[in-house]
């Protein structure tokens, strides 16, 4: 039942303070609460009002506002408006905190809930206190179903003919002078109203005006067009040459009252004193702007308003929910959501739109079914059931394991890409380590004279990093030539990277160190760890870790392999200063910030993150603690990660040209200066152990046999790629939904199969009883397209398995409920 709240402001001042009587009860029905309260002494609010009404009315010169979509009015002008309406509304809400207002608040909590309907009535003859902004109370924003009207403390009963129901809304339109104007809008969302009758007034002399009021029983009257408030009369004006106040409208528009007008909406400037005007004339409902309205303010709220209205909400929660819906445009238009108002007769109760037209008279149901509407209320209510089921199941983690299944067989169908032409690996596979231990007792993957030699060849073609995916168990200087040449390398050369290991293995206790000559705090070493989930499969790229986690290693980096390798690519072009882990407002987020350039930098989109940043600037943000499939466990915030986008194709070994030691070091068919500047020269060269012995394999969502398994240099090499790619060539990066996002697709896609399975059984074909499933098999279907396509195009990881359990839950249990409350029935 909604509930009617009354706010009787019965005398006071500014100076004094006010006596507050409150008033609560079921809507339509004698109160069954009433407290008497005080609110205190505040001269200061009409200044407060005064200032900001003065800085309002300063955005453009006496209101309306034609701003072109996308224009926005003087910066400074907005921000005087935007603080003084923050400095009103604070000082409002304070108000009603004070001690001698407590009894109030207190018997609202203890009657009210959040979810009642409430008509809060706030009755003043007050001028100064009808002007302020009451609908923005903050305890208000706890009681979505709440709305605010104005009232006068005396008003007389409303005598009114009793109007039967009719098959169509009557609407009188006015359009009055519009110069500068766009009431064309107005009237097309008049047109788009279902069974309504429109009589339209373009510019009408006062004659014309008068007879239609007079003669016609109107439901609804309309106004549109220029009007103004002056020593307290509304005037509103017909044409160029013609005004009126509502005065001199006092007799007409007391006879369209009398023969049923209901609802007067005035989508025009200066409203308030014209409300006054038209309540003292016992209009019922009526709509006004309490301050100049610019043109697409005054057309979004009719629009918002008018639909919601038309399609079955209370006026109350119409109003308000148009009144929200102006948010949007605050930005241009400050304080867009304070203009709507309602001025409510108190005898008379609001009409819902229904209540304007005949009602349709209800089909008896068939003796062999349920009747329609309690079959469509049997599946909704099974389909709601459904997801909520599901959701509770994947909420702790019982369908992870599908899930990640579903998501690397999405993966797998999306179409090749074409190598990543920045990189180069050097794998060092069987072959080469054989070789080498003919030649000497191999300790390692590769000898410190072939890696010198191999590192000197490199570095003379002039690649823009070296990334060296090997482990290092030497000390340096122990006086070998080629340990000091080794040595030198790594002192010496800036686009050397190395690795180290902070996970700890029973080999390693303490992880794996890097190597002892790379001078510290240089940036030159990144751990080489992957994230891998429960199945051992790698589908996250960790880019960072908390400090904490490497308190015993040997290991004390921060960043990964594949972080360092790309900012030393990316070096020339950096904002070093706006590079790197900023904490927003959980785990760590990375951002690459370049410096700006004649090429726009494409900002990688995400569903979990600000749009709005600049051209030049990729931020990575980690993962949350539940993301797409990721429920039960996996994710443990210690890290900033993201997901791995890993470069499509029937073999991740081909995400870059590849050659062996060998081929490099060969001194039968060495490779042409030529042939190793053009591999080499500007990229990023990763030497990585290919070789089957030194198990270096892990599983990847393209495959986890043995045979499909994917050497480490490669999967360092995908994770190097997708920071290029991102950063370079606006390739997105993979995201998810939150799970609120996840759960109402879930429970739209569970709605499909409880709603197609009942659209089947009352068909015609209902006789057949495989007809149901046919549906759902083609909506799983689509659901399976849908998030395939996905995937490929916009990268985004979508719930298709619960989505899928969902509709073939709530399709089966509304076949099932269906059938057996049929037979019931026979």
């Amino acid at each position: 039942m909604a509930k009617l709240v009354v706010l009787k402001i019965i005398d006071g001042s500014f100076e004094q303070g006010f006596t507050v009587m409150q008033e609560i009860g079921e809507d339509n029905q004698r109160p069954s609460s009433i407290t008497v309260g005080k609110l205190p002494p505040l001269p200061e609010m009409p200044l407060y009002y005064s200032r900001w009404k003065e800085s309002y009315w300063r955005l453009e010169s006496r209101y309306r506002i034609t701003v072109k979509k996308g224009q926005r009015p003087n910066v400074s002008v907005l921000d005087d408006c935007d603080n003084a309406s923050k400095m009103l509304r604070a000082r409002l809400n304070t108000w009603l905190l004070a001690e001698d207002y407590r009894s109030i608040r207190e018997q609202w909590l203890k009657l009210l809930s959040p979810e009642d309907e409430i008509r809060i009535l706030i009755q003043t003859e007050d001028s100064q206190m009808r002007a302020l902004p009451w609908n923005l109370l903050e305890f208000l924003e706890d009681y979505p179903n709440a709305e605010v009207a104005l009232s006068a403390l005396n008003l007389e009963p409303l005598q009114q003919r009793n109007c039967a129901p009719k098959s169509c809304v009557n609407i009188l339109s006015i359009v009055g002078n519009s110069d500068g104007i766009d009431t064309n809008v107005d009237q097309v969302l008049l047109d788009q109203l279902p069974q309504t009758y429109i009589e339209r007034l373009i510019a009408p002399d006062r004659k014309i005006l008068t007879d239609q009021l007079w003669n016609t029983a109107w439901d609804i009257l309309f106004f549109a067009g220029h009007s103004t408030s002056q020593d307290g009369k509304g005037r509103i004006f017909l044409n160029k040459t013609d005004s009126l106040t509502m005065g001199e409208l006092k007799y007409a528009l007391q006879k369209s009252v009398a023969n049923g007008l209901q609802l007067a909406v005035f989508n025009s400037c200066d409203g308030l004193d014209i409300a006054r005007e038209l309540a003292e004339l016992n209009i019922p409902q009526i709509i006004v702007m309490r301050e100049p309205v610019p043109d697409l303010v005054a057309q979004e709220f009719l629009e918002y308003f008018l639909s919601d209205y038309a399609q079955g909400k209370s006026l109350y929660l119409a109003v308000r929910a148009a009144r929200e819906r102006l948010q949007g445009m605050e930005d241009r238009f400050p304080c867009a959501t304070w203009l709507p108002l309602i001025c409510q007769n108190p005898t008379v109760f609001p009409p819902m739109w229904q209540d304007f037209l005949q009602p349709e008279p209800p089909q008896a149901p068939t003796r062999a079914s349920m009747p329609a509407h309690r079959s469509l209320a049997i599946a909704l209510l099974t389909s709601f059931a459904a997801a909520a089921l599901v959701g509770v199941v994947r909420f702790f983690g019982l369908l992870q394991p599908i899930e990640l299944a579903a998501f690397d067989h999405l993966m797998r169908l999306r179409p090749p890409e074409p190598p990543d032409s920045r990189l180069l690996v050097v794998a060092i596979d069987d072959e080469d380590l054989r070789q080498q231990s003919q030649q000497e007792d191999l300790k390692g993957s590769i000898s410190d004279q072939n890696l010198t030699k191999l590192l000197d060849l490199l570095t003379k073609h002039q690649p823009r990093a070296i990334g060296l995916d090997l482990y290092f168990h030497r000390y340096a200087n122990q006086g070998t030539p080629q340990q000091l040449a080794l040595t030198a390398q790594f002192r010496n050369n800036e686009n050397l990277i190395s690795i180290c290991k902070v996970g700890y293995d029973k080999a390693n206790p303490y992880g794996i160190a890097p190597p002892p000559d790379i001078p510290p705090k240089s940036f030159r070493v990144g751990f080489s760890d992957f994230m891998v989930d429960g199945d051992e499969v790698v589908r996250r790229h960790l880019l960072g870790m908390n400090s904490q986690l490497q308190s015993e290693s040997r290991c004390q980096v921060l960043t990964a392999f594949s972080i360092e390798l790309a900012l030393r690519y990316l070096y020339t072009d950096l904002e070093s200063a706006e590079t790197g882990f900023f904490p927003p407002a959980g785990n760590e987020t990375f951002k690459i910030r370049l410096k700006q350039r004649s090429k726009d930098w494409i900002a990688v989109p995400h569903g979990y993150t600000a749009l709005s940043k600049p051209m030049d600037e990729v931020i990575f943000p980690s993962l949350p603690l539940r993301l797409g499939g990721y429920q039960g466990q996996g994710l443990d915030g210690k890290g900033s990660q993201i997901l791995l986008n890993y470069r499509a194709g029937n073999d991740l070994r081909s995400i870059a040209t590849q050659k062996s030691l060998s081929w490099f070091l060969s001194q039968d068919n060495p490779p042409s200066t030529q042939e190793l500047n053009q591999l080499i020269r500007g990229k990023v060269v990763l030497i990585g152990v290919t070789a089957r012995e030194k198990d270096d394999y892990h599983k990847t969502p393209y495959g986890n046999t043995l045979d499909d398994r994917v050497p480490g240099v490669f999967i360092h090499a995908h994770m190097l790629s997708q920071l290029l790619s991102a950063v370079l060539d606006g390739r997105p990066l993979l995201w998810a939904w939150s799970p609120w996002g996840d759960w109402a697709w879930i429970a739209s896609w569970s709605s499909i199969g409880g709603l197609l399975a009942w659209g089947a059984l009352r068909s015609s074909s209902s006789k057949a009883p495989l007809w149901p499933v046919v549906v759902l098999g083609v909506s799983l279907g689509v659901l399976y397209a849908v998030c395939a396509g996905c995937l490929m195009v916009l990268a985004v990881w979508m719930p298709l398995v619960p989505s899928g359990l969902g509709l073939l839950i709530a399709g089966s249990g509304v076949t099932v409920l269906s059938r057996i409350s049929d037979r019931s029935l026979q």
